[in-house]
Parts: C-alpha cells; sequence; structure tokens
C-alpha cells in the first residue's frame, strides 16, 4: 500500500506526520499494510523495517521545519 499525503496541515502550522497518536485516535490500517509513504520531501519504503527505523525514516519526508521536534519526540519515546 502507497500512502500520499502532503507532509503540514492548517496552513503549514502543523505536522502531519507525529511520533504518536492522541489516546483515542482512529486508525484506518494497520503498520503492516503500509510499505510507502510519499510527500514532497521524498518517499520512503517501510516494508520490513523496524520500529526505530519506520520512525527515522518518516522524520526524513516530514517538513523540514518539524523534523527536529519529531527526533526529540522519537527520542523520548524510545526512552520511556
Amino acid at each position: 500500500m502507497v500512502s500520499a499525503l502532503i507532509s503540514t496541515a492548517a496552513g503549514g502550522t502543523l505536522s502531519r506526520i507525529v511520533a504518536e497518536l492522541n489516546p483515542g485516535a482512529g486508525v484506518v490500517t494497520t503498520r503492516g499494510h503500509v510499505h510507502w509513504v510519499v510527500t514532497e520531501y521524498g518517499a520512503v519504503n517501510l516494508h520490513g523495517r523496524t520500529l526505530r527505523e519506520r520512525g527515522e525514516l518518516l522524520v526524513s519526508i516530514a517538513h523540514p521545519d518539524f523534523r527536529a521536534e519529531l527526533r526529540r519526540d522519537l527520542q523520548r519515546i524510545r526512552n520511556c
């Protein structure tokens, strides 16, 4: 499955790529079904990757303004 999305929302003030979902957020597909994710900043193949690798790859195609924050969020999650 390929997911294509614009990397930001709300006029560029929110990243559509996030480190974790809000509690109660609806999920329409599982991580095992998504192989490719494409934004205007690139395309990554997530198939067969570890959760850590998937996170790093998704950060690499997030809007540049949000990458540092996403990296910090991923680090925080890993340390929990």
